[in-house]
């Protein structure tokens, strides 16, 4: 059970990006998806780590958050969603196919969204975090998913992709959108608990955990290397006169 929380009240600007962005967001994510084709590695991770009834820490890049989302919908995951704006409308879009939120981030409900995971990881949940959202530095883990993990002492478990063709916005993570029909490799890595009995302790493993989640991305591009699969570049461009 998602833990309460206090959502600002929808604006006029924040109600017609709801009232628009929801319905469209929810169509081309469904029009997109449904033509994406996957190889996944290593699933059964999932299950194992899951098993008893035992809470989990799905841990993601930002810039993969689209298709990963896609893949792992209908299974009742926490994801944490920014309180701002924006994070609304992702907040629908996203329950809509069968996720839970929990809205907060480091700068606004940073504490009370801290709080509700811990609860949902000690009730069994499986949650979500792109360790290194919304803001970036790109690539860098924050202090969340090791904190939770530390205190919950639940593990967690990188997972990243390769897609041989998509579009990328320009942004501090390049926001992968898969194009139609594209191929997508997904790699779970292997569970690694976070160790110590502090959270000061639990932050100085960041780049372990980095490593890991950089791990399952180099996994992924070699395997779809391995089939030919390879980002497809940009036909080259006829010389200027």
């Amino acid at each position: 059970m998602t833990a309460p929380t206090s959502e600002p009240a929808i604006t006029p600007k924040v109600d017609w990006r709801v009232r628009i962005g929801v319905p469209l967001g929810i169509l081309a994510l469904q029009l997109l998806g449904a033509t994406w084709r996957w190889r996944v590695q290593n699933e059964d991770v999932v299950r194992r780590s899951t098993a008893g009834g035992k809470g989990l820490i799905l841990g993601l890049w930002h810039g993969q958050l689209l298709p990963l989302a896609w893949y792992m919908r209908g299974r009742g995951i926490v994801v944490l969603v920014s309180a701002s704006r924006d994070g609304e409308v992702i907040t629908r879009v996203i329950e809509s196919v069968g996720y839970r939120t929990v809205r907060g981030s480091s700068t606004r409900g940073g504490r009370e969204a801290l709080v509700a995971l811990l609860r949902e990881l000690r009730s069994g949940s499986t949650i979500a975090i792109t360790p290194d959202g919304p803001r970036g530095p790109v690539h860098k883990y924050q202090a969340g998913a090791l904190v939770a993990a530390q205190r919950t002492g639940v593990p967690i478990v990188p997972y990243a992709l390769h897609v041989d063709r998509a579009w990328r916005l320009k942004g501090w993570d390049s926001f992968t959108i898969p194009k139609p029909f594209a191929r997508i490799q997904l790699v779970f890595g292997e569970p690694k608990f976070v160790q110590g009995d502090s959270s000061a302790t639990a932050i100085e493993q960041a780049a372990e955990f980095e490593q890991d989640l950089d791990a399952a991305v180099a996994t992924s591009e070699r395997l779809a290397a391995e089939r030919g699969e390879g980002t497809r570049a940009a036909p080259p461009t006829a010389p200027r006169a």
